[in-house]
Parts: C-alpha cells; sequence; structure tokens
C-alpha cells in the first residue's frame, strides 16, 4: 500500500479502553480453533478488534489466512468462520504489512512499518520503523526482527517475496531500494535504483518471486512492473504491458503462471480492481488476461493463492484513513 496518505492521522486514533478489551478478547491461536477446517466460501467476512489488515498469507498447516494488521502490528489465524485469533504479539512492532508463511522452515514472515495509524506508534518511529519480522508459524515466538531502515530515510517496508531458499526480498514504498533477508536472518541492499522509487513518494509495492530466478514488482505511482534477475539485480527491465498498473499494490503468482495484480486509489476513492496477467517470453512483456474493474470490497490490497482459490483482502482502510476504526475485513474469491 502507499505510504502518504496515512502519516499523522495517528493523532485522531487514541486507543480506547473499549478497543484494548477487544483486542485482548481476540487471545491466541489455539490448536483446536486452527486445526479445524471447513471449505472455504467465495467469501470469508472476517472479524478482528479494529485488526485493518494490510497483508495475507496462506498458511497451508493450518489451513487458514494468516493477516496482519496496520492497527496493533499483529498477525492473525483466520479460519472458515472469519474469527480472527492472535498469533504473533510482538511488542515492539507498530504496523504488519506483507505477511508470507515458509511452511518448510515453520516460519511466518511480516513485514513491518509505522504508517502512523498504529496504537504503538510514535513520533519517534513513524516512517522511521522499517523491517522484516520472522516468528515461529506454530507458536508466534520472535526468532528475529531484522531493521531495514537503511539509509537516509523515510523508510516504509511494504512487501516481500520468498525464495524457495528462504530468502526475503523487501521492498521499500519510500526509497529507491528492495533489500535481501537470508535465510539467517541477514539483510543487505539487493538493488539500489531510481527506476525503483516514485516520481513524487510511492514506489515499488508488491512483489513476487518467479521460479524463473527474477522478481517482478510493481510501481504504485508508475504503474510498471520491473523484472529484477537475481544474478544481476542491476539488470532491471521493465515488462512491456498493454495496461498500465497504476494503483497497482498487491502481487500473487498462481500455479498456472498467471500474475495477479490488486489495485486500489488511495486519496482519491475507495475503488479498487483485480487483474490478471500472462506472459509468454518469460515476462518481458505481459497482457492482460482478465480485469475485475470494479472491485466489490472498497481499497483492496493484496491477495493470498490457496488450494480453493485465490482470495483478494480487504481489510476496510477507507475507515482506518478517516480516523475511525472496524472490526470486519473481507476476503474475496476471485
Amino acid at each position: 500500500m502507499p505510504h502518504n496518505y496515512l502519516g499523522g492521522i495517528v493523532v485522531t486514533l487514541a486507543l480506547t479502553a473499549a478497543s484494548v478489551v477487544g483486542f485482548a478478547a481476540a487471545g491466541p491461536a489455539s490448536a483446536s480453533s486452527t486445526s479445524q477446517h471447513r471449505a472455504l466460501s467465495d467469501v470469508v467476512n472476517g472479524t478482528g478488534a479494529a485488526l485493518h489488515p494490510e497483508g495475507v498469507g496462506w498458511d497451508p498447516s493450518r489451513k487458514a489466512f494468516l493477516v496482519g494488521s496496520l492497527r496493533h502490528g499483529t498477525v492473525s489465524v483466520v479460519g472458515a468462520d472469519g474469527r480472527a485469533s492472535t498469533l504473533v504479539n510482538e511488542p515492539r512492532i507498530v504496523s504488519t504489512v506483507g505477511v508470507h508463511v515458509d511452511v518448510a522452515r515453520n516460519r511466518v514472515l511480516a513485514a513491518y512499518a509505522d504508517y502512523g495509524v498504529g496504537t504503538r506508534s510514535s513520533p519517534s518511529t513513524i516512517q522511521t520503523q522499517a523491517g522484516l519480522g520472522i516468528f515461529d508459524l506454530k507458536t508466534g515466538r520472535t526468532l528475529h526482527l531484522v531493521d531495514l531502515a537503511i539509509g537516509p530515510g523515510p523508510h516504509i517496508a511494504n512487501d516481500f517475496a520468498l525464495d524457495l531458499a528462504g530468502n526475503a526480498y523487501v521492498t521499500d514504498t519510500a526509497s529507491d531500494k528492495i533489500y535481501k533477508v537470508d535465510v539467517n536472518g541477514r539483510a543487505s541492499v539487493l538493488v539500489q535504483d531510481p527506476r525503483l522509487a516514485g516520481p513524487t513518494e510511492d514506489g515499488m509495492n508488491g512483489i513476487v518471486w518467479h521460479p524463473g530466478g527474477y522478481l517482478l514488482a510493481v510501481g504504485y505511482e508508475t504503474g510498471s512492473l520491473l523484472r529484477i534477475p537475481l544474478k544481476d539485480p542491476q539488470a532491471i527491465h521493465e515488462v512491456r504491458l498493454d495496461q498500465a498498473l497504476v494503483g497497482g499494490d498487491g502481487l500473487a503468482l498462481r500455479p498456472d503462471g498467471t500474475l495477479l495484480v490488486v489495485s486500489n486509489e488511495f486519496g482519491r476513492s475507495t475503488a479498487g480492481s483485480v487483474k490478471v496477467l500472462r506472459s509468454r517470453d518469460g515476462w518481458t512483456s505481459a497482457k492482460t488476461a482478465k480485469t475485475v474493474a470494479q472491485w466489490p470490497d472498497p481499497l483492496p490490497t493484496t491477495v493470498a493463492v490457496s488450494p480453493a482459490g485465490a482470495y483478494v483482502l480487504s481489510g476496510r482502510l477507507d475507515v482506518l484513513i478517516t480516523g475511525s476504526t472496524s472490526d470486519q475485513f473481507t476476503l474475496r474469491r476471485i
């Protein structure tokens, strides 16, 4: 998601006693609640005390979704019934953004930042806290907090991709960098390039790893899709598109090789759209195979691929950016 529409709202979002009680009541995820799995419906109506998730991942070990929280900085389990149960509650994190599961290594990872809307937000962390949290998938215990506020700010760690070896590649929407965090939690700058930055503020946002050995990342302001080879990250190629992806936020690569792109219009409207892109030349170019021009839910941000299909997340950020909160969010199958 972009970073330039949310800063400063924290002053209107003082945490009330009622929301504290509601958040605590969600409790930790229990084995019994997460082991039960029913067939997912087309729409999962999520509930969780003022969660406002921006990121979502699929957890095959639980057969459930995991969502972050811009408000509380947590990671929660969401089953077929939509109820959110807290798995990760790391007090040093302000807001969790992108969320992905590394089931082979029993890890859940979450990009974290401070947009100024979290209950833990402070003047010293707004657009300066940026990192990748690595947690035990079963218990939610913190394994590593990897600081990615590398170089002059501002910094907003937004989304990330995982490769088969467990390396993470993290976008910083407020800078011109993509970071690499290896499987042992060591951070480095994978690539720094002016094409990764936005014309004004919002640069690379959603990102995926492709088994062909490269990353695909979308620029929120420019609508460009960049192909970044991991063997030579400086050899960035702009994918030729039939339609620009302006407002491109979340990406997901489906098993059939198509790319899902979730777009929104922060600061202009609550509208959002989802596109399906297909490439026949190794993502040198791509064409739009399908477009849902008016997504039914406001301000969708990203999408997770599950065995039951791909589900697009709306965390009711339209409510959050007005200075209010909501306990509702939606996961809808495309």
